[in-house]
């Protein structure tokens, strides 16, 4: 199903359906008491739909949830297209990941209805819906049937009603960055009280580790980067930078591809081999930037990793990253590569990736971010990414080459 129509059908059958839900709840509410914070939770069930870099922003949240709740059985629900990266990350047991297909509409509000039976026979203690304002998560928290629902409120925002059943709500914070705000959803499991029901919650620094790792063998790493020295000849006497240039399903996070490959160029000349990545969808990006470039040291790796275990392999084979916002960036902080991010339209204050081994380039100018959970990451500049076109290449060439030539500190 396209965005759009998502975003369509979430607008405006999304605020019926939460104003309908949000009745029932405060009718039979008048014979029932309010939501009581859980002591020993046996199930609870985190819906998690946004892309996959959101899971490892999460990776603090899911650390914190097993070491307050050690015997919980933590259940996950995201798009079926986004499972790859928590069964990798082994974020539960396989029998507690549930998934909706959105490949259509009929198949997602299948999926719906099936995952609300099961997780009701299932009897859910409580569900923390991590999506900031979408209507469709929080009608899924309450048709599960858990008797603690938490999740975000807009507050007094206009235009961002999601109904009023989310019986320990959140305010969402536009000054945190996004994992801090997903650790307030499990302080919220536990609150009581007045709203905003986190008024109580710990005071915390941004966390430095994602708490997520994926275990690689030395001789499988090895094994790989073998196969990369055959299939490239070029890497075995080049260090070899990644670079991913496209921008997935928000085109104006792209920092232009001229920009790219003016970077590219120079790391070439200066000795160094380079690795287009990204999905097959990329391809053409990756031969159009070949054409530009004009060197036998930078390669197409679109499509080479199938998979993301393969995709940190090659994170682990390579010394530097340059990539735009998106998931590349969150995968590499599970891996000893350095990275440079470019930010635009969101912000690395929100978005970036965890860690010290990264660094986000943004250009500040007055109309960045655009992006927000306000607008449905809708934005207003209609393609001329101003925010990310006037990040010039040379500067980062030179902190590329800084990094990796050894003559400056880790960017």
């Amino acid at each position: 199903m396209k965005l759009q129509t998502q975003r369509f059908i979430d607008r405006w059958v999304g605020q019926l359906l939460c104003g309908v839900v949000s009745a029932w709840v405060r009718f039979t509410g008048l014979f029932t008491g309010p939501a009581q914070p859980i002591q020993n939770p046996k199930n609870i069930l985190v819906i998690l739909l946004s892309e996959m870099g959101s899971i490892v922003l999460a990776g603090p949240m899911f650390a914190q949830l097993r070491r307050n709740y050690p015997g919980v059985h933590i259940h996950i629900l995201q798009l079926k297209k986004n499972q790859e990266v928590s069964k990798l990350l082994q974020l539960t047991n396989p029998e507690y990941m549930h998934s909706l297909d959105d490949s259509s509409g009929g198949k997602l509000l299948r999926d719906i209805l099936s995952i609300s039976a099961k997780m009701r026979a299932l009897g859910l203690d409580a569900v923390i819906d991590c999506e900031l304002f979408s209507r469709v998560s929080a009608l899924l928290s309450f048709s599960t049937g858990a008797p603690l629902r938490v999740g975000y409120t807009p507050h007094t925002q206009e235009g961002l009603y999601r109904g009023s059943f989310i019986n320990q709500a959140i305010p969402y914070n536009p000054y945190q960055h996004i994992s801090k705000q997903f650790l307030s959803l499990v302080d919220g499991l536990q609150s009581a009280g007045s709203t905003p029901r986190n008024k109580a919650a710990a005071i915390r620094e941004l966390p430095t580790d994602t708490e997520l790792s994926v275990n690689f063998s030395a001789e499988e790493l090895q094994a790989y980067r073998s196969k990369l020295h055959s299939d490239h000849p070029v890497t075995t006497s080049r260090k070899l930078v990644l670079m991913y240039a496209g921008g997935g399903i928000l085109p104006e996070r792209a920092w232009p591809a001229a920009h790219y490959a003016r970077v590219a160029q120079g790391l070439c000349a200066a000795g160094f081999a380079v690795g287009l990545i990204g999905l097959k969808d990329d391809a053409q990006l990756a031969k159009d930037l070949l054409v530009q470039i004009h060197s036998d040291a930078c390669l197409d790796l679109t499509g080479y990793t199938r998979s993301i275990r393969e995709l940190l392999m090659l994170f682990h084979a390579s010394e530097l990253l340059i990539t735009n916002d998106g998931g590349p960036g969150h995968f590499a902080t599970l891996t000893p590569i350095q990275t440079m991010v470019f930010f635009g339209p969101e912000t690395g204050k929100l978005y970036g990736p965890l860690g010290s081994r990264n660094t986000v380039l943004e250009s500040g100018i007055a109309c960045s971010p655009c992006l927000s959970a306000y607008n449905h990451r809708l934005t207003f500049c209609d393609g001329d990414n101003q925010c990310l076109k006037r990040i010039a290449p040379d500067p980062v060439l030179d902190q590329a080459l800084h990094f990796l030539q050894g003559t400056a500190p880790a960017l």
